[in-house]
């Protein structure tokens, strides 16, 4: 890694030499030619124990920036190939807090990566962002590392007629000539790649107040399937409540863009589909148990690099293996389920290590499948009781946190009478595909 980064797989992402403790981004956005102008105030804290901040990295994508201060002062700054470095007038001392503000203009546009484009993603008619793992830099000024969680407000002024969902809860909605503010505030700490705007022409439902606020922003063509295909997310929050713990979050929103996404997106309490995931049949239920749970795993906690993203998408994937189970409607078990995804990976390449899958294979499926299927091993291994106490004490204990795949062992250890390193090395180290339990 390259000194000042945190993340083997993206090297050139993210400072350790700060943390930051919350942005307030305030956004002005046309849909109609794609232009965004907004003011981003960082509020953070020097980490380095031994000299001062002489200069820091911000991670933002290629805007016209017209002012950058540090504490309130002017502040040296050049800003290429998608860093923004700047050097403080007065630098801050070690432990110190400190204020930064950036003012900046332009076309939003997402960043190229190995799955595609990720970020700002204009549409027909606003725009959506998905930013995992590295689209943050499309829309605004952060320390892009996983771990770095922070609390946001985040502002975005629109013309009449669009909705804005973003992370938290609306605090403010102020109407003016031609335009609406909508204000939200997330005070939950939150990765960069989590933060969201989406922005349309959209409908506004709210499916229950229990036991957790959920609302709903869609196109009002898809009303009907989107109210059939969305009506048991409610007993979906219910279910993962009482095997993983409190909801982390103050609410939950889901919104249906009125286009096809490959893949529906998960943010800090708030999860994005396509139209084509609302069919009217419930054909894409599996994604809207994987897309909650990972509030949970993902959101609130949180990998401290990348190496670990099984500890989301395994959990993800293994919680659609618990609705479907417990749904009462006579799909599959997980039991069923593990077993044909035993048998689907069989037949695959054995090239996965699943606890370091390296970056071109952070989103395969077999890490998916995978990843499920270590925790139905464990399951199989400790027996239901002590598993599910387990499963549900890991999310507890490391509420709104930053987790590894060491701690998780260290933690599955504590429900098993006897060690458990031989089960994690031949499913987390190795790529071979071992035997159920």
């Amino acid at each position: 890694m390259r000194a000042g980064t945190a993340d083997p797989y993206f090297p050139d992402h993210g400072d350790t030499r700060y943390r930051v403790l919350s942005y307030e981004l305030d956004l002005r956005y046309r849909p109609a030619g794609n232009r965004l102008s907004a003011t981003a105030s960082l509020t953070a804290v020097a980490t380095d124990a031994d000299v001062p901040l002489r200069e820091f990295a911000l991670d933002l994508a290629a805007f016209r920036l017209d002012r950058v201060t540090v504490d309130g002062a002017p502040a040296k700054y050049t800003h290429r190939g998608g860093k923004l470095r700047v050097r403080p007038a007065v630098p801050p001392q070690p432990g110190a807090r400190f204020a930064a503000v950036i003012r900046y203009s332009g076309t939003p546009r997402p960043v190229n990566s190995e799955w595609g484009t990720l970020g700002w993603e204009e549409l027909s008619d606003g725009a959506l962002v998905a930013s995992q793992p590295i689209g943050a830099p499309s829309w605004f000024p952060c320390n892009d590392r996983p771990a770095d969680k922070a609390s946001y407000r985040i502002a975005v002024t629109v013309p009449h007629g669009y909705t804005v969902a973003a992370n938290g809860t609306l605090v403010a909605y102020d109407v003016a000539a031609g335009t609406t503010k909508w204000v939200y505030e997330q005070p939950a700490p939150t990765a960069s790649y989590l933060a969201a705007v989406q922005i349309g022409r959209y409908s506004r439902t709210r499916l229950t107040e229990h036991p957790v606020s959920q609302d709903a922003a869609y196109p009002a063509r898809l009303r009907a399937r989107f109210t059939h295909d969305f009506a048991r997310q409610p007993q979906m929050m219910q279910l993962f409540e009482e095997l993983f713990g409190p909801y982390p979050f103050a609410e939950y929103t889901v919104v249906v863009v009125d286009e096809d996404l490959d893949i529906p997106v998960e943010a800090q309490g708030l999860s994005t589909f396509g139209a084509n995931h609302v069919d009217g049949r419930r054909g894409s239920e599996r994604l809207v148990a994987h897309e909650l749970a990972h509030q949970w795993f993902g959101n609130s906690l949180t990998v401290a690099d990348w190496r670990h993203i099984w500890l989301n998408e395994g959990f993800a994937k293994y919680a659609e293996w618990l609705w479907s189970e417990r749904c009462g409607d006579g799909v599959a078990s997980a039991a069923d389920l593990a077993a044909e995804s035993h048998a689907h990976l069989s037949r695959l390449p054995q090239t996965l290590r699943l606890g370091d899958p390296g970056m071109r294979k952070m989103f395969d499926d077999r890490l998916y499948r995978r990843g499920g299927l270590v925790l139905h091993a464990l399951r199989r291994t400790l027996g239901d009781g002590p598993f599910f106490v387990m499963l549900k004490q890991w999310a507890i204990e490391h509420r709104h946190g930053v987790v590894s795949t060491s701690r998780f062992i260290e933690h599955a250890n504590r429900y098993s009478v006897y060690r458990l390193d031989d089960l994690f090395t031949q499913w987390l180290d190795e790529t071979a595909l071992p035997p159920l339990p």
